[in-house]
């Protein structure tokens, strides 16, 4: 039975932050106010930006915490374990794994235990080759592109895919090779449903030995993708109508009842947000309206769903 530290789960460390992002009341002595902790601010300066994710907010956090510290266990020379980085994250599409990725990539390169901090995002389609050599060959050298750095799998259990037969099994023992002669030169992270990954971990013994930090990201709220949406509109700036806000949230809540596997939280939200933005453009050109209050307002009569259910909503506001 393996043990893995999962971040999910509560540890001494939450101590140190509170939602505030504060030395917490239950700590006994504070930090000291001479330390300085700019990576820690810079991460939570991007975190903040996100929405909801409050769990794996907490997570990183406490990734710089446990980095910290064992940097400075190091400094009194005292006694360290070497440690893993790699990480396995386990969620649906869309929850902002990519993001936390590309965030820890550079709180490393911060930290000063990577040197790049770059994110190399790969597929199954990346790493499998067609013919017998080719697979290993083309595994090699993405690790390559990624020392320094962060790989990011998405969807690796789709290696493990195929039977006996098929070369994702290649690309697996070759990965688990690269982890071992590259040691502390890059993190690798593998991502996919949770169930999936669980089963990925079962395709070579020195898997899940290897990933002794497991990240759960779960579905974002109908309320939270409303506030993604809003954030993405705002930051290309525009403004939805009241009318235009309900039509879209009750959309998004009815997305979330129906909890379709294939919906994809974020990237469904991204995708919506910039049909808006094309629907309007074709409304505006078809009315002959510039104004600036034109240009900036998104309406009801904009949100268009493609969807087999749509929620209705008024066309005017």
């Amino acid at each position: 039975m393996r043990e893995a530290y999962t971040f999910t789960q509560k540890s001494q460390i939450n101590v140190i932050f509170n939602q505030k992002n504060e030395p917490s009341a239950a700590t006994p002595f504070p930090i000291e106010e001479k330390v300085s902790h700019a990576p820690l601010e810079k991460l939570e300066e991007k975190l903040d930006r996100l929405i909801g994710m409050d769990e794996v907010k907490h997570m990183v956090k406490e990734l710089y915490a446990w980095l910290y510290i064992y940097r400075k266990r190091e400094e009194a020379q005292l006694k360290v374990q070497k440690q893993s980085f790699h990480m396995l994250f386990k969620g649906n599409p869309g929850t902002g794994k990519t993001t936390v990725a590309r965030l820890i990539g550079e709180l490393f390169r911060e930290m000063e235990i990577l040197s790049k901090g770059h994110l190399i995002e790969a597929e199954r389609a990346d790493l499998v080759g067609e013919y017998i050599g080719q697979t290993a060959q083309k595994t090699r050298e993405l690790v390559k592109k990624s020392l320094g750095g962060v790989l990011f799998i998405d969807e690796a259990y789709s290696l493990a895919r195929g039977g006996d037969k098929d070369f994702g099994k290649e690309a697996i023992d070759t990965l688990v090779k690269q982890m071992e002669d590259h040691k502390d030169e890059f993190v690798l992270i593998l991502a996919g449903y949770s169930s999936e990954m669980e089963d990925f971990l079962q395709m070579n013994p020195g898997l899940p030995s290897r990933f002794p930090m497991i990240f759960s990201f779960p579905d974002f709220s109908g309320g939270e993708l409303l506030a993604i949406s809003l954030q993405m509109i705002g930051e290309r700036e525009y403004r939805m109508t009241a009318e235009a806000q309900k039509k879209l949230s009750r959309h998004l809540y009815q997305k979330m009842i129906d909890h379709e596997r294939q919906f994809s939280n974020g990237r469904y939200v991204r995708n919506l947000v910039e049909k808006m933005i094309r629907q309007q453009a074709v409304r505006l050109v078809r009315e002959g309206n510039y104004d600036r209050e034109s240009l900036l307002t998104i309406r009801a009569c904009d949100i268009v769903f493609d969807d087999a259910k749509q929620v209705s909503g008024a066309d005017g506001a």
